[in-house]
């Protein structure tokens, strides 16, 4: 393994890499930290990689022990976060008018339902246990084998399986109960409050039928919803999609809203 190899290699992975840690860690700074610090330690420790693994494993490997060591003394998101900001939010001026700003001047300022989605599930995503979370994104998000994720939190193939199937269920029961996407009667209708807020003259359901998860709502099992719920985040990259700095804006309100609730409420 020499540098130069390394260098390629980390460039073409950096943009997953960076996704993936902010959709760990809900922070943009800490998303870019833990990357540097990834290459840093892998440049570092070049000369003991073997082989053993693809470096693309590898690399993911030190950025998830980075990400865990960052949060093991942060507490999990609640899973009725969306219910918690969106409080905060409703009594914040200064946030709306910051995201409509945004809205009016940037190039990554559109809203979009599926963009909300892939926003969505990050932060109730942080509801679960770190190693359900990071093993749901690695499997379903970034198309890990079950034996490379072995690798990557360092554990069983029974434990990988068993927080893949946990993880899942968890998960899909929460978007069961709250997603008002997929189910009448779901309390969370962020998706068509935020839409009516930045795109007033636009005509929600017919948007929202555009996408399959919506359209295959009323016929489709709650599995397969899941799946479809993936491959929308699968499709996004939080840095560079066309909503980027507005959906940015939101999980920074987002992770400060959570920050403080949960410091309020410690037992």
């Amino acid at each position: 393994m020499t540098t130069a190899h390394l260098n390629t290699e980390f460039e073409q992975i950096r943009g997953q890499l960076k996704s993936f840690i902010l959709r760990i860690t809900a922070s943009v700074a800490d998303a870019e930290d833990i990357v540097q610090d990834t290459y840093l330690k892998a440049a570092e420790k070049i000369d003991g990689f073997r082989g053993d693994s693809s470096l693309k494993t590898w690399l993911f490997t030190i950025a998830s022990n980075l990400a865990k060591d960052n949060l093991r003394a942060k507490k999990r998101w609640t899973e009725d976060v969306t219910d918690i900001c969106k409080t905060a939010a409703m009594s914040n001026q200064q946030f709306f008018q910051e995201a409509m700003h945004i809205r009016a001047t940037s190039i990554q300022g559109d809203f979009e339902i599926k963009e909300h989605i892939a926003f969505c599930f990050t932060c109730i995503a942080k509801s679960l246990p770190l190693e359900q979370q990071i093993c749901l994104l690695l499997k379903e998000v970034y198309d890990f084998k079950v034996s490379e994720i072995v690798q990557i939190i360092e554990t069983t193939e029974a434990m990988v399986k068993y927080y893949l199937h946990t993880g899942r269920a968890k998960m899909i029961n929460i978007f069961e109960g709250r997603c008002a996407l997929i189910n009448k009667e779901g309390t969370c209708h962020q998706c068509s409050e935020l839409n009516g807020i930045f795109n007033p003259k636009q005509k929600f359901q017919e948007e929202a039928v555009k996408i399959d998860l919506v359209r295959e709502a009323e016929k489709a099992d709650k599995e397969h919803l899941f799946d479809l719920r993936m491959q929308i985040l699968r499709g996004i990259d939080p840095f560079e999609s066309g909503a980027a700095e507005l959906q940015l804006h939101h999980l920074a309100h987002n992770r400060k809203v959570m920050e403080s609730f949960l410091k309020k409420n410690e037992v």
